[in-house]
């Protein structure tokens, strides 16, 4: 028991040295840290501390370190040298280049784009009759609407004007239509023996022409298309029974017309400032400016088409006419109906007075007849589209075949018929908003100080001129 207080004694002598040491040791680390960044050479106390009791060294890792937050002078000391360097991750948005990001960005309003224009096709052709007859209406009444106008300057009432020009105008169309079917109906006798007149000449020439084409070669020919219509005698009845659902449906389209040129020619104003109240305040004056200017431009296509059809058509009319082609008159009105398809039109009317005109008259009077059709195209072509049509519908010739050829794809003849006075529409629609929208932009647009903004209203450039 003599022992004990002995033993005590040496073991707290012991501790106390073990203090002053680490205190020595956390002296000399905190200078280290302040004057060099590089580690204390701890070496040589490693014995030391390795003959520490384990709950020595314990109890001295649970010493509070002073942080500077606290108020304190400690801080944590830097890692060391040899830890390796972890670059930060970029950002995945800086990490896409920006040209990939531009089309991803294009690409995707395309697609909506895309989408809306396919469902707008869906919904066009579920109701395809009402379409038709408006776009006709719209047509009919940018051929009519100047007429009224006329009337309502001279005077007469906007009723009395509206009904006067419309009831003349469907006349006028209805009249024409009966001349051509009584013509057709009048000549068709004449017309079959004339075509199997024209047969039985083609079929010698071929058979005295240097071809070589044998009596049997022309009898496999035309058993071959007496075969092919046998063959097809189910498909022309259906055609037949399904005739009267069509003419229901061009009865039906007739009258939808009549009645929506007629409140277009009466009310299409007060129409169009409904329509522009459901416009987007924002966009509101610019869709209000372009309305007018669109409107402009589909009354001069439809003007100047209708002229450039009816000089076509008297013209190519007249020399069929005096070259003994029969039916003659109800050609040229096919001429005149074919030249609202710009380009495809004529070619396909003008082959067909070519054909008439061989099949009844022979090879001579046919090719006299492609002889005046090609004049008078080249008359169309180089003077008349360029002076007529040529100052109100900038399209390029490219324009009109691409847009013609899409249109006849979608939805056939009438796809055709609308497809160049609707591209016509959207480019001058088009030009006023990006004009409108750089105006626009100029008037927001900060001045320098002291400078005044004049708002200078675009001078006519007819102004003053008689």
């Amino acid at each position: 028991m003599s022992r004990v207080p002995g033993w005590l004694g040496r073991l707290g002598d012991e501790l106390s040295r073990m203090g002053e040491r680490l205190d020595e040791r956390r002296a000399e680390a905190e200078r280290d840290d302040g004057g060099d960044d590089s580690a204390p050479d701890t070496a040589p106390h490693a014995p030391d501390a390795a003959r520490a009791p384990a709950h020595m060294a314990a109890e001295a890792s649970q010493v509070p370190v002073t942080r500077p937050e606290n108020g304190g002078g400690d801080h944590v000391p830097p890692p060391p040298a040899y830890a390796p360097a972890i670059a930060a991750r970029p950002d995945p948005v800086a990490a896409v280049p920006w040209g990939m990001r531009v089309a991803a960005e294009a690409g995707w309003r395309l697609l909506v784009l895309a989408g809306t224009l396919w469902v707008l096709m869906k919904v066009i052709s579920a109701v395809q009759l009402v379409v038709y007859a408006f776009v006709a209406a719209m047509l009919i009444t940018a051929l009519l609407q100047p007429t009224v106008a006329r009337l309502r300057r001279h005077g007469v009432p906007r009723g009395l004007a509206t009904a006067l020009t419309a009831i003349l105008g469907f006349v006028i169309m209805g009249l024409v239509g009966w001349f051509v079917v009584w013509q057709v109906q009048e000549n068709i006798d004449n017309l079959s023996n004339q075509i199997q007149d024209g047969i039985d000449e083609l079929r010698r020439w071929l058979l005295n022409s240097p071809f070589h084409v044998t009596e049997s070669q022309i009898n496999d020919i035309a058993k071959s298309l007496r075969d092919a219509v046998g063959a097809n005698t189910d498909q022309i009845t259906s055609a037949g029974l399904e005739g009267v659902t069509v003419i229901v449906e061009a009865l039906t389209g007739i009258l939808l017309t009549m009645f929506s040129t007629l409140f277009l020619l009466y009310d299409g104003r007060r129409i169009w400032e409904w329509t522009t109240r459901l416009v987007p305040a924002q966009a509101r004056p610019g869709i209000s400016g372009a309305g007018p200017r669109a409107w402009r431009t589909l009354t001069a296509y439809v003007r100047g088409t209708v002229i450039v059809a009816l000089i076509d058509a008297i013209f190519i009319g007249l020399g069929i006419f005096f070259l003994g082609v029969p039916m003659a008159v109800p050609l040229a009105v096919f001429i005149f109906l074919f030249a609202f398809i710009p380009l495809v039109g004529a070619v396909i009317s003008g082959a067909l007075a070519v054909v008439v005109a061989l099949v009844t008259q022979g090879v001579f009077t046919a090719v006299m007849t492609l002889a005046v059709v090609l004049a008078v195209q080249q008359i169309e072509g180089h003077i008349l589209q360029p002076f007529i049509l040529g100052r109100a519908v900038r399209v390029h010739p490219l324009a009109v075949v691409l847009s013609v050829a899409a249109g006849g794809l979608v939805n056939g003849i009438g796809g055709a018929v609308v497809a160049v006075p609707l591209v016509a529409v959207t480019n001058t629609v088009v030009g006023y908003l990006r004009a409108h929208s750089r105006e626009a932009a100029l008037r927001q647009a900060p001045t320098p100080h002291g400078a005044t903004v004049i708002d200078v209203a675009p001078v006519d450039p007819t102004a003053g001129k008689t």
